[in-house]
């Protein structure tokens, strides 16, 4: 794999963030939707969003110290800080969200591999996946151009090669005698 940086999908970055606040205001009040769109507008956008939420949610936990949920989500945006520099991200041109990869593995392996009745072993199910991967990137005739040249070999074909295939016999026409 190139080396790239570590991205936790927003989307699911942001279901955390929505369940702490429904925890403290109430699932689907005026307050949990107003305070849950100003913070996911700074981590989305602001160099330091993730910094803004955690200390956010630093503020709920001290203030609603006994709901268990607020500690869980302010433990996962510590652990995951790193991987939430979304404004970067997107400035330098990174996909933010999972639903690109997800939606490839549904049209690249589960059409392909879960038909009706395929049973796949490791080996054959990555051979599959690779050429099928070379074709739905548009990429198959340069990808299938370094294989062969891999795998070439020099044969050399005999001079006076007879064919010895059977050739099938033709049965005697019969003959019609008229009357």
């Amino acid at each position: 794999m190139p080396e790239g940086p570590e991205i936790l999908d927003f989307f699911h970055a942001t279901e955390h963030l929505a369940a702490a606040l429904a925890a403290v205001h109430g699932d689907g009040t005026f307050a949990t939707r107003h305070k849950f769109e100003a913070l996911r507008e700074r981590l989305l956008n602001e160099d330091d969003g993730a910094k803004a939420v955690i200390n956010a949610l630093g503020h709920l936990r001290r203030t609603h110290p006994r709901l268990t949920k607020i500690q869980k989500v302010l433990a996962y945006f510590r652990k995951n800080m790193h991987r939430m520099r979304y404004a970067e991200w997107k400035r330098q041109g990174f996909m933010i969200g999972s639903g690109v990869v997800e939606a490839a593995c549904k049209t690249l392996v589960a059409q392909r591999l879960k038909l009706s009745g395929m049973r796949w072993g490791r080996d054959g199910a990555q051979a599959i996946l690779t050429m099928r991967g070379w074709d739905q990137s548009d990429r198959f005739d340069e990808a299938w151009a370094l294989v062969a040249a891999t795998y070439q070999r020099e044969i050399q074909v005999l001079a006076n090669v007879v064919d010895i295939t059977p050739r099938p016999q033709r049965k005697p026409a019969q003959r019609r005698v008229s009357r």
